[in-house]
């Protein structure tokens, strides 16, 4: 007897009701975006039913599609407002750009990786046709749409690119991602740009992969 298809509309409420509402995420348009959105369809079919774990999922080449509570709480921290514009670096197969779509962001979805951004490619178009999708390399940004009201690092980094963080709005400019600094952990960090440089506030402890492609370069050793 072959096993029964696994039921993920009931496995998406479950992610929202036990590991999102009760974690400190409130906004209604995260929830309902959770909720609605299918998440297992932004993973190759053999990964599909991890999606609605409590974890990271390995796509490859040390990428990961993000866990859901760290994503929602970074998205909740850049406070999309409607009509913002929003760029989402290392974007990956798109769920992170579809959420922050469904919040009313006009998002920009970055991306190096032909195999993450081909999936992208699937699945975007029929649940976020709106998200424009993009190849280049992470640590450059998208220049052409700048200055961003948000950038997304879907990710964690050691630190935040001086290329992005030159893309992002004086005065009201939002960066949100997890930064994790040699023997410590994660952050998730609220960056904004003042005259002065980019302005780092650690918000909450999260744990999530180091985007390989954002690791600063290895220095020599004497």
């Amino acid at each position: 007897m072959s096993a029964a298809a696994p039921d993920f509309e009931d496995a998406r409420s479950r992610m929202v009701d036990s590991q999102i509402r009760p974690n400190k995420v409130s906004d209604p348009r995260i929830l309902t975006a959770m909720r609605t959105l299918p998440r297992e369809q932004f993973l190759p079919p053999g990964l599909r039913v991890r999606a609605y774990l409590d974890e990271d999922v390995p796509l490859g080449g040390g990428r990961v599609l993000m866990e859901p509570l760290v994503l929602a709480r970074l998205i909740q921290l850049a406070a999309p407002g409607a009509g913002e514009r929003a760029l989402v670096v290392a974007a990956g197969p798109g769920y992170g750009a579809a959420v922050l779509s469904a919040c009313g962001a006009d998002v920009v979805a970055l991306e190096e990786d032909e195999r993450l951004r081909a999936l992208a490619g699937q699945v975007l178009p029929r649940v976020a046709p709106s998200v424009r999708i993009v190849a280049g390399r992470l640590e450059q940004g998208w220049a052409e749409g700048a200055p961003w009201d948000i950038i997304l690092i879907e990710g964690a980094v050691r630190d935040v690119p001086l290329a992005l963080a030159g893309q992002l709005r004086v005065d009201g400019g939002r960066l949100v991602t997890v930064c994790v600094e040699r023997g410590t952990t994660g952050k998730g960090i609220l960056a904004e740009q003042t005259a002065f440089g980019l302005r780092a506030q650690p918000v909450f402890d999260c744990a999530t992969p180091l985007i390989p492609s954002l690791l600063p370069a290895p220095g020599f050793v004497f």
